[in-house]
């Protein structure tokens, strides 16, 4: 019995008491985890603090960081809080040309000639293509006929009247003298007055016949296809051959013009400004202009004009700005970025 009993005390004490609690062995775990947490936190305060390690510290609110950041879908949301060169807005629009056209004919025509290519200045009143005018020419050869048939006869009529007054002159002499009837003066008096009607109806065919020589000429001329003002080329759209008419009627394979003119004098610039910064603009307010081509080199500029509508799909109001100078880098349809300044000053400081 008791060597059972020493067996057993044997065997418990071989075993681990667990009822201790393992305080001594948790303590360097511990202290390790809150080193760690401590050191991050010194981490990311110094590169937060710190960004560009200087020795003072700039610290960034959340509310500054917030009006620094441009809103979602405005192109001028950026001048709320960062503002460039003295602008009181900054936005993106395009150089647009108020004088432009394509120009084409009056009459539906065949292109005979183009005296004109891209990047040609022209003068107003310039001839750049002409049409076939063969019909036209010999409707105008006509009418010129007509015209001397009917002046030809004016001249016959002309000399009947003089015929006729001069017979009724000498029967009037023989009616005085009772060598003739009443009958013969009546109808000399009455030729005398019919040759009188048919000059005056002579006269207005004259007058008829010369209108249709103008209208002719004025048909010919238009088969002459002139620039309705002074610019340059920057379109070519037929050639030597190609059927041309003023409307899309006849077919695919007919043009409806000869070329697009663009008065380059006429050249500013469209910019959607957004409904909540609008009130930062106004007529004749300085504005620096920017190409999308030449950024370091802007160009003076004012408001022209704030379109009095909003375009409720985008929030947005379309202002109007002008060229204060000349600058031959600018070309229609460009992109530009444009800083709408508090005062001319800080415009001529800019350029």
């Amino acid at each position: 019995m008791e060597e059972g009993v020493d067996k057993r005390a044997l065997l418990d004490s071989l075993k681990i008491d667990r009822t201790e609690a393992p305080t001594a062995s948790r303590r360097p775990l511990r202290w390790f985890l809150l080193v760690a947490v401590v050191g991050g936190l010194g981490v990311v305060a110094t590169a937060y603090l710190l960004p560009n390690g200087a020795d003072t510290p700039v610290a960034t609110t959340p509310a500054v960081a917030a009006a620094s950041a441009p809103a979602s879908g405005t192109p001028t949301a950026a001048a709320a809080a960062t503002r460039r060169n003295g602008s009181v807005l900054d936005a993106t629009g395009y150089v647009v040309a108020r004088r432009q056209a394509t120009v084409s004919a009056k009459v539906t025509g065949k292109v005979t000639a183009v005296y004109i290519e891209e990047g040609m200045y022209v003068d107003a009143e310039q001839v750049l293509a002409t049409l076939d005018d063969s019909i036209p020419a010999a409707q105008l050869a006509l009418a010129n006929s007509q015209l001397e048939a009917a002046k030809a006869n004016l001249a016959e009529i002309d000399v009947q009247i003089r015929q006729a007054k001069l017979d009724l002159e000498r029967t009037q002499g023989l009616a005085a003298r009772n060598l003739a009837s009443q009958a013969d003066l009546d109808r000399d008096s009455l030729t005398v007055e019919a040759l009188l009607a048919r000059l005056d109806r002579a006269n207005r065919d004259v007058v008829v016949a010369d209108r249709a020589v103008a209208l002719q000429r004025t048909q010919l001329d238009d088969l002459e296809i002139r620039a309705p003002f002074a610019g340059v080329v920057i379109a070519k759209a037929a050639q030597p051959g190609e059927m041309i008419s003023p409307i899309s009627a006849g077919g695919g394979f007919t043009r409806t013009g000869i070329c697009t003119i663009v008065d380059m004098d006429s050249l500013e610039v469209e910019v959607d400004v957004n409904e909540a910064y609008i009130n930062r603009v106004r007529e004749k307010q300085p504005v620096s202009v920017a190409l999308n081509a030449y950024p370091s080199e802007p160009i003076r500029a004012e408001v022209i004009a704030i379109i009095p509508a909003a375009d409720r799909t985008k929030a947005t109001v379309r202002v109007r700005i002008g060229f204060l100078e000349r600058n031959d880098k600018v070309l229609p349809d460009m992109g530009v970025k444009v800083a709408f300044l508090a005062s001319a000053e800080e415009n001529e400081e800019s350029t």
